[in-house]
């Protein structure tokens, strides 16, 4: 019996000692839905807020501008002296 408790108590520190990831931000899309519910998360993959918007109507959910959002900007034109 005693064994049985320390092997219990062996297994519940290897799952506590497991590393957890956070939940991150999609960089490649500018807006995120947060899905509310029991299990909350971020669903980045929209690229106009109309665009999540409509895919939130009729859940519990809400959509935000990606703080994480990397905006690609067009390449510099050199200025050349003629």
């Amino acid at each position: 019996m005693r064994s049985a408790r320390l092997a219990l108590i062996a297994i519940g520190l290897l799952f506590a000692g497991a590393s957890a990831h956070a939940q991150t931000y999609d960089p490649s899309y500018p807006f995120c839905m947060q899905i509310y519910g029991p299990v909350g998360y971020f669903d980045c993959r929209y690229v106009s807020l109309e665009q999540c918007r409509f895919l939130a109507v009729g859940r519990s959910a809400s959509c935000a501008v990606n703080p994480y959002f990397v905006q690609r900007k067009p390449p510099r034109r050199s200025r050349r002296a003629d």
